[in-house]
């Protein structure tokens, strides 16, 4: 098990928010035995005040909490500098799908659902760590651009004219991706494998993120020019004003 879980990835400092005692004392448990500093927050006014004070790098989130709920926690956190690009992973209900995708449409990261294996959510929590670090360190290739839309994969920056974008770390990774591989057609599976690095999960994640996307980058979010959809197969990015260089 200590492979499994073992702080490959390095010491993170991570901040779950749940009011159900034993589940927070399971997950901070194992991920203290990943390798990971825990902090824990038994409601979402204080989780929220905690990651406004001292963001962690990551954010295990309950949906269902007493006062705030989760939902409302998340809204909040991506309206502040601290928390706009803060990786997310959500603590789901079984059967509350809608909250689910409302969550991933407020920018959430991942999420796992309840009841859950307590081994599946530290490598959730490490896949999005290490897409949040390779981000943060590597080159990426150097500045990409599409007409109006320019992207510093180093800086973990982008911008659309004058403007920049707010965008969650999955969308940044989304729109990276996309702007390497102008005019080549992806299908969910082909995005969820090779931007999320997942060989299964819910493709809606994928749909929800696209569609964040859209309402970010194109003009017409409802008639998108730039990532237009292929029916029956999947997603295509349509370069503006020339090739993505």
């Amino acid at each position: 098990m200590n492979d499994i879980l073992g702080g490959a990835n390095g010491a993170s400092r991570i901040l779950v928010i749940d009011d159900d005692p034993t589940v927070a004392e399971v997950v901070a448990g194992y991920l203290t035995r990943a390798g990971h500093r825990v902090d824990r927050a038994a409601d979402g006014a204080e989780g929220l005040a905690l990651a406004r004070s001292a963001p962690p790098d990551l954010l295990v989130l309950d949906l269902m909490l007493p006062g705030l709920d989760g939902l409302e926690v998340l809204r909040r956190l991506r309206a502040c500098a601290e928390g706009a690009g803060l990786p997310v992973v959500l603590l789901t209900a079984k059967g509350d799908e809608a909250d689910r995708i409302l969550g991933l449409e407020l920018g959430a990261d991942d999420y796992v659902t309840k009841p859950f294996s307590p081994r599946e959510l530290v490598l959730r929590v490490q896949s999005v760590l290490r897409r949040a670090r390779a981000g943060s360190t590597s080159s990426g290739g150097g500045l990409l651009r599409s007409g109006d839309i320019a992207l510093d994969p180093k800086a973990r920056r982008a911008q659309r004219g004058e403007c920049e974008l707010s965008l969650t770390l999955r969308e940044f990774d989304l729109l990276a991706f996309l702007l390497r591989h102008p005019g080549t057609v992806f299908s969910r599976q082909d995005l969820m494998r090779r931007v999320w690095g997942w060989d299964f999960g819910d493709l809606s994640t994928v749909t929800v993120h696209v569609r964040r996307l859209r309402e970010k980058i194109e003009d017409d979010p409802a008639a998108p020019a730039l990532i237009t959809t292929v029916w029956g197969v999947g997603y295509r990015y349509d370069p503006a004003g020339g090739a993505a260089a």
